[in-house]
């Protein structure tokens, strides 16, 4: 498949940067610059709480840029930060708090026009995922009762470091069933993730038959597309550049191409090489057959 026809087709970008002056504007042209058609952002840096206005993001701006480039705004993922943890039992504060600002990120997606964000579940801290994955549910019923915006929250599959709720497909299956606003629940697959968390990355069409029978594949809306340093089942989260750890190049693109995964947004989250992102070789390198 020739890479102009393949773009055209598979919806493939990767994380940029939120820049100040043009912040959307500038992450958009970072993207155009590495021959993607999507990306994935942070609304704000994602240790802390540290806001700018989407006021001043360039919307306007953006959106003519999206137009010109035939970008699709539904394809465009919003990244929440690491500082929400919405399994945490121990700190009822800290839960609170994690309630609070996912709400706020959630006005900050529907603001900007977008509908898909991604969120790590959490951490039980020591007391075991089903008391996780309940308190998870406790904390998205609270904060989607009285939101009736479009956007969706995408849990993202964990790879089962420390107390990581989000290791399995079962425990994924089980926070969404139980939401009160189920349809607004969904899944972000990491290929990373899934190969620590001990899935058989290679085995495509059982990953997919077994994700479609415990969550249903309609619920699959973001792919994030990473090589791993470590073996399956090490349950290390260490992503390693395409090609370059231990799923490869051909795992990958089975990801990429797959007809199940057509519609799918997919993001590269690769470590720098010498400082720079490697993304613009990498989305070549993933859509060549």
């Amino acid at each position: 498949m020739e890479n102009k026809e393949a773009i055209n087709n598979i919806y493939i970008g990767s994380h940029v940067s939120l820049n100040a002056p043009d912040y959307l504007l500038s992450a958009t042209k970072e993207a155009l610059s590495f021959g993607a058609n999507t990306f994935m952002f942070y609304t704000g840096a994602p240790q802390n709480t540290i806001r700018i206005p989407v006021s001043r993001f360039k919307i306007k701006e953006t959106k003519e840029l999206f137009k010109k480039y035939s970008i699709n705004s539904d394809k465009i993922v919003v990244h929440a930060p690491y500082i929400i943890n919405l399994a945490n039992t121990v700190d009822s504060s800290k839960f609170d708090f994690a309630v609070s600002f996912l709400r706020q990120e959630i006005k900050r997606v529907s603001e900007l026009g977008f509908k898909l964000l991604v969120l790590h579940p959490g951490s039980h801290l020591g007391l075991g995922s089903e008391i996780g994955c309940k308190r998870v549910v406790e904390g998205l019923d609270l904060v989607l009762e009285d939101d009736d915006s479009n956007v969706l929250i995408c849990l993202e599959t964990m790879a089962g470091k420390g107390g990581e709720v989000g290791r399995t497909f079962e425990e994924l299956a089980y926070i969404i069933s139980h939401v009160k606003k189920s349809e607004r629940i969904c899944v972000c697959l990491d290929t990373c993730h899934i190969n620590d968390a001990g899935y058989n990355v290679d085995d495509i069409e059982t990953i997919l038959n077994d994700f479609d029978k415990i969550i249903g594949l309609e619920k699959l809306k973001v792919l994030h597309i990473n090589d791993s340093q470590n073996p399956i089942g090490a349950h290390k989260d260490r992503h390693a550049n395409i090609g370059k750890g231990t799923i490869g190049l051909k795992t990958l693109q089975k990801y990429i191409f797959h007809p199940k995964l057509k519609e799918v947004p997919k993001i590269l989250e690769t470590p720098y090489i010498d400082s720079k992102p490697p993304y613009k070789e990498e989305i070549e390198l993933l859509l060549k057959s």
